[in-house]
């Protein structure tokens, strides 16, 4: 209704222009215009510009968003890379105290084995000086009585006669062996 009398107004006064043909003063083509654009930014500020605005808020918020997120991911990385950087670190030290412990382990099991070759050598060397003890014993043995033998063999051909008495024989073979010994005693202590 304000509408409809703003506008009876308008034409009113239109009309009464035209007859005084002053252009100065509005004529109702002037006033209907004033009007309409009136109308027309009072529809606008209604029901446009805050449609307008509060796309531009939302658009603004969620630009703020996605600026507050990508800080947000820039702090998380920045923590991603030091917790990277202390476990590489941390994993760096841990490779080397294993490298340490296993240079340990193995000079550890170097020695043990040199101890163990060792003794086996010392007891290969104490098997070996056995053994050479009994061999020669045992040869010491055999030329005794084979010393024994010839020793009487030849003073029988020596005597040309056989010895009878065996106790003689042993004796005689005897003495000349502890002759002997004593000589290699003399020889071997020089």
């Amino acid at each position: 209704m304000a509408f409809v009398s703003v506008a009876h107004a308008a034409l009113h006064i239109a009309e009464e222009t035209k007859k005084t043909n002053n252009f100065l003063v509005p004529n109702a083509t002037f006033i209907v215009e004033l009007v309409s654009v009136l109308v027309i930014m009072l529809v606008l500020g209604k029901f446009v510009v805050p449609k307008i605005t509060k796309a531009l808020a939302d658009r603004q918020a969620i630009i703020d968003k996605q600026v507050k997120d990508a800080e947000e991911s820039a702090k998380q990385l920045a923590e991603a890379k030091s917790a990277y950087e202390k476990a590489l670190n941390e994993a760096r030290a841990e490779a080397a105290q294993i490298r340490e412990s296993a240079r340990a382990e193995a000079q550890r099991s170097i020695e043990e084995l040199r101890a163990a070759a060792q003794e086996e050598s010392a007891r290969i060397v104490a098997r070996g000086e056995e053994q050479l003890a009994r061999q020669r014993a045992s040869i010491v043995r055999e030329l005794r009585s084979e010393i024994g033998t010839l020793a009487v063999e030849l003073s029988e051909k020596i005597v040309e006669q056989r010895l009878a008495d065996d106790a003689a024989v042993r004796a005689t073979v005897d003495a000349f062996i502890a002759g002997l010994d004593a000589t290699e005693n003399a020889g071997s202590s020089s």
